[in-house]
This record gives C-alpha cells, sequence and structure tokens, in this order.
C-alpha cells in the first residue's frame, strides 16, 4: 500500500484544529503499516483501544486513546466501569478440603485452564455455588489468573442496544486483567419458556458464554442444555463430613481444640447438622467468640451452634415464612402413640450422622437418608404446635412453607419453587413445614389428561427431595386420604392427629393460660365438655383474656362462654344452649 504524501496527512489534521492523530498519519509513519488494522474485525476497533471521531471520511477521522487502555498502559489498576456491574472480583480461598484441593488441581491441570487454546467452558455443577466460585478462584490462581464472576440475574439489567459493545468490552477487560469470567446460574435465571428454561441459563447468558472469546466458568446447580462451543463438565459435591470437620478445627484453631478438648463434641455435633465451610466456620467462631470465652466449652459451642443457624437462616427468608419454636413438650397434648411417634421422629434426627455416616447406611444409597413425615389430621389438632416442638428441642430454625403458595398452574414452575426451598434449606438442615399439602394433593386424580400426570409428578418430585432432605422436612395435611400407598412408602413417618377426647380437652384446657393470667373458678371439666380442638380452645381462652381484661377482672367461665360463641359463629357450629347456664 502507498502511503498518502505528508502533506496531505497534515493538511487533513489542521481541518479538526488542533493536531490529531488520524489513521492517515499512522499509514503514512508507522513501518510496515497495513489498510488490515482498520478493519472493524482488528483488535483496534473491535476492542476498542481507539475511538474514532466524525471527520470526512475513516483515514482523515480523528483518533483518540480509550479511557481505560490510556489507565492500563500508565500502570492504573482499575475495572472498566462500563463492565463493572458484571464484574465481581473472587478471591482465592484461604482454606479447602483435601478433595476439593485434588479438584481445584484438575481444573487448573492442562487438560482445562491449561488448555487455553481449547477456549473451554469449564461447567462446574453442584449444589453450592459458593464453593464452586471457591474452586474456580483457587484453579484460576494456580495459573496466575483472576476470577470474575457475575450472576445470571444481573444481565437482565442491560439494555439489549448495549449487549454486543459491552460482551466486547468484557473480553478486552478479561485480556488486560489476565482473568476468567464465570457465570453463576441458578433455578430462577431462565425465562419462562426459553431455551434454557429449567437449567437457570437465561438467553443472554447463553449468548455470552458462546460468543466469548477465552475461557469461562459456567456454575450450576444441575446440567442442563449444551453450549455451541466446547464444555468441560465437573461434578462439585460437597466436602465429607470428615473435611468439615477439619474445616471447623481449622477455623477454631487447633491449638485453642487441643486445649480445650470438650470443643470437640460441639464440632462433631455443628458439623453434622449444618453443611459449614471455610467461610462458614470463620463467620460462626468469630460471632462466638465476641460473646463467649473459649476456655468455658459448653457456652462457646452453644454460641457456635447459634451463629451457624443465623448464617445459614438468611438464605431462606422470602422463599418461607420463619417461625419462632417456642412451644414444648409441656404444651403437647396427645394420645401417648403419638408422643412415642413423634420422640422416635427427633431421635432419627438426632442420630442420623451415627448410623448413616458411622454405620454406613449412606453408602447403599442416597434415596430415603433424608427424615420426613406426613402429619395428618383437622385443623386444630397440634400439627404445627407438634412441629414446633421438634424444632425447639433440636434447637433448630423452623421455616413454614405454604404449598397454595408454591404450587403454580405452569408446568415446571412448582418443581423450581420447591428446588429453591430445599437448596436454601440445605445447608442448615432447617426444619421445613409444608403447610396445606392439600393444595398440592388434592391435584392428584385419576390421570385423564397431561394436566393429571402433571400433578402426579408434582407430588413425586416433592416426596423426592424430603426423601433426600438432609434435615427434617413435614407435610402437613387435611386429607390423609388423598394419597395413596405409593406416596405413603416414601415417608419416613405417617402420624394421625386425633381430635382431642374430654380427658385431653381438660388437660388443654389447663394449659391454655399462662401462669401470669388471673382466672377465676374456671370449671375445666365443664369447659372439656366443648367439642373443640386444641387450636380452637387456644383461641377462645386468648379471646376470654380479653374480654376480662376489658371487664377489669379475672378470666371468668361467663368471658369463656362469650369467646366461644364468636369461635363456634366462626367454625359454622352451634353451640349447646343446654351448657350456657353452667357459665354464668
Amino acid at each position: 500500500m502507498v502511503a498518502a504524501p505528508t502533506t496531505h496527512v497534515f493538511s487533513g489534521l489542521r481541518q479538526h484544529g488542533p493536531l490529531q492523530p488520524t489513521f492517515n498519519l499512522a499509514l503514512a509513519r508507522l513501518p510496515e503499516a497495513h489498510w488490515s488494522a482498520l478493519s472493524p474485525e482488528r483488535p483496534l476497533r473491535k476492542l476498542r483501544l481507539i475511538s474514532v471521531g466524525a471527520g470526512d471520511s475513516l483515514v482523515t477521522s480523528p483518533l483518540r486513546i480509550d479511557e481505560r487502555i490510556l489507565h492500563f498502559l500508565t500502570g492504573i489498576a482499575c475495572v472498566d466501569e462500563r463492565v463493572a456491574p458484571w464484574m465481581e472480583r473472587v478471591p482465592c480461598p484461604v482454606h479447602l478440603s483435601p478433595s476439593h484441593l485434588a479438584l481445584a488441581a484438575q481444573l487448573a491441570g492442562p487438560a482445562a485452564l491449561g488448555a487455553s487454546h481449547l477456549s473451554a467452558v469449564l461447567e462446574l455443577v453442584g449444589p453450592d455455588v459458593d464453593l464452586q466460585r471457591a474452586l474456580a478462584a483457587a484453579a484460576c490462581a494456580e495459573r496466575g489468573l483472576t476470577l470474575f464472576a457475575c450472576p445470571a440475574y444481573a444481565l437482565s439489567a442491560l439494555n439489549p442496544g448495549d449487549e454486543e459493545s459491552v460482551l466486547r468490552l468484557l473480553g478486552r477487560e478479561l485480556a488486560l486483567q489476565k482473568a476468567v469470567w464465570a457465570l453463576e446460574t441458578s433455578d430462577g435465571d431462565a425465562s419462562e419458556g426459553s431455551a434454557g428454561a429449567g437449567d437457570g441459563l437465561p438467553p443472554i447468558g447463553r449468548r455470552w458464554l458462546e460468543r466469548l472469546a477465552g475461557q469461562a466458568f459456567l456454575l450450576r446447580r444441575q446440567r442442563g442444555a449444551s453450549l455451541r462451543r466446547h464444555v468441560l463438565s465437573f461434578d462439585v459435591p460437597r466436602a465429607r463430613p470428615a473435611e468439615q470437620r477439619a474445616t471447623f478445627v481449622a477455623a477454631l484453631g487447633p491449638v485453642r481444640v487441643a486445649e480445650t478438648p470438650a470443643l470437640l463434641p460441639w464440632v462433631e455435633q455443628i458439623t453434622a447438622q449444618f453443611l459449614a465451610g471455610a467461610a462458614t466456620a470463620e463467620a460462626a467462631v468469630l460471632a462466638a467468640e465476641s460473646v463467649a470465652s473459649p476456655d468455658d466449652a459448653q457456652v462457646f459451642g452453644a454460641a457456635l451452634w447459634d451463629a451457624c443457624r443465623r448464617q445459614t437462616r438468611a438464605r431462606l427468608e422470602g422463599l418461607a415464612q420463619y417461625v419462632d419454636p417456642r412451644a414444648t413438650w409441656d404444651d403437647l397434648v396427645l394420645p401417648p402413640a403419638q408422643k412415642r411417634a413423634l420422640a422416635e421422629l427427633l431421635a432419627r434426627v438426632r442420630h442420623r450422622t451415627r448410623v448413616y455416616e458411622t454405620w454406613g447406611f449412606e453408602q447403599r444409597s442416597e434415596r430415603g437418608l433424608g427424615v420426613s413425615a406426613l402429619f395428618a389430621g383437622a385443623s386444630g389438632t397440634g400439627k404445627t404446635m407438634a412441629a414446633e416442638v421438634l424444632a425447639h428441642a433440636l434447637k433448630l430454625d423452623l421455616f413454614r412453607v405454604d404449598l397454595s403458595q408454591v404450587v403454580s398452574k405452569y408446568i415446571g414452575e412448582t418443581e423450581k419453587n420447591l428446588r429453591r426451598v430445599f437448596d436454601a434449606a440445605e445447608a442448615g438442615g432447617a426444619v421445613l413445614l409444608f403447610d396445606e399439602a392439600d393444595a398440592l394433593f388434592g391435584k392428584r386424580s385419576e390421570v385423564k389428561d397431561s394436566h393429571d400426570r402433571y400433578a402426579n409428578v408434582e407430588i413425586s418430585y416433592l416426596l423426592q427431595r424430603m426423601e433426600m432432605y438432609r434435615g427434617l422436612a413435614i407435610l402437613t395435611t387435611n386429607q390423609r386420604a388423598a394419597l395413596d400407598t405409593a406416596f405413603l412408602r416414601r415417608l419416613a413417618f405417617v402420624m394421625d392427629f386425633p381430635v382431642p377426647d374430654a380427658a385431653q380437652r381438660e388437660e388443654i384446657w389447663r394449659r391454655a393460660f399462662p401462669r401470669e393470667t388471673p382466672t377465676e373458678n374456671l370449671d375445666f371439666a365443664l369447659l372439656a365438655r366443648l367439642s373443640l380442638a386444641g387450636g380452637n380452645i387456644r383461641n377462645v381462652a386468648l379471646a376470654g383474656a380479653f374480654l376480662a381484661a376489658e371487664a377489669g377482672s379475672g378470666v371468668r367461665m361467663k368471658h369463656i362462654w362469650q369467646a366461644c360463641e364468636g369461635e363456634f359463629r366462626k367454625l359454622e357450629r352451634p353451640l349447646p344452649s343446654e351448657l350456657r347456664p353452667l357459665f354464668t
């Protein structure tokens, strides 16, 4: 190519005022200059290393260096603000378990990150996205690279008209930083009806992974549709129980544990209940140290337990309703058989680690290792209170999931909602109470069409997740008859909560009033003649207390009768009029 005369170059510059560089000047002055450098697909323009101003032609238009490139050339460390919303720096983890260190080394090896010429997407699949981030960051650090992550939902904030430009700037930023990009997905990220629906990968995320130059990570809970580029997939299991214990000991400090061996049983209990990675363990230790001394193993261990419970509680907020479990065994009035069944249920939760892990039952199959139960009975018979009693005895959080809100008419949405709940609860092993299960079981019927068939699939999915859930999951229903024997077989416990008899009603009435409540000559045997369930009795006791407070006296039988009138009216049942004289 013949360069333009110098005089022509400078005359073109003067037309734009102050002296500015142009492609014409570069072609004329730089050795071995070639016209192809001006192509939109070559690095100068494709990666926005320079910007071209307004001019009569491409070669005479003024050129300006991009600000981010200027900072890079002058050694100023920063991230381009135009792509910063989609680039979160992930630090290299301080501690990883031996099995995860081996996996990180595999990711950093020649077959994965080392094979840069493959430009592969490294897919990490597992239940813990935080662990996947840590592994990816460790693998990148091994290769002298930096990891930047982006949750898939953040891509929705991008203006569609800017997608092409932002994607090019992202690729440029990764090249400047010697970095790798990771896209984190979740079940709710794929849009309805999209190609990625169900696997958490929205269409824009799929496009970015397929078009982004260089390697990238895809972090997701389950495998989905493949990409139109080379993908290397790796399973990322949770740390083994022994490794979790070692992680917690490392966070506490081996010297401290050696000096206070009474802490070890607490470590055993905590790691049996909570999926405590390095970050969770370190944060729990710091929180416990702020309220207790490690020298007192009992107090410090209890503080550690509470700290772990608070950390994992946040994951369920917004997905289920937290219930403060205050009810105790003394508050629960049930027949002896039901109380024995609840005690067995409690023992199974407490000793599941010994039976499954130490005694080897989990080596047979992971199915059926969860503790699942069905509480069936009329409203007010104590199903929810029993769940509270169990959670209180186990010192665990209780979350109520309203299945009427989870069930969706759209195919696949119910399972997606249930998956979010179980995945969020997994780390803390919270007690999950699926209230109003009739909303789901009531849909089950003889299979006449695809909708009936899919309703049965939803129930099967719920029971399957309950079987595999490492915590305690409880279903409540008023319609046990809606379940067939195949479903009942998949539940570890099925308990009927009967309407209390007269003796049980009398005991419930005696416990309905707190010790501080002033009462005057209440006839509990007479009150037991009212056919009410425990929940209704508590409603009447509370209403009667308010009536007594308004009257300026203790709770009397007449207040109870007046409260009963409202409760029976709500139940659409007649109040036995022959009892009225006995209440006045």
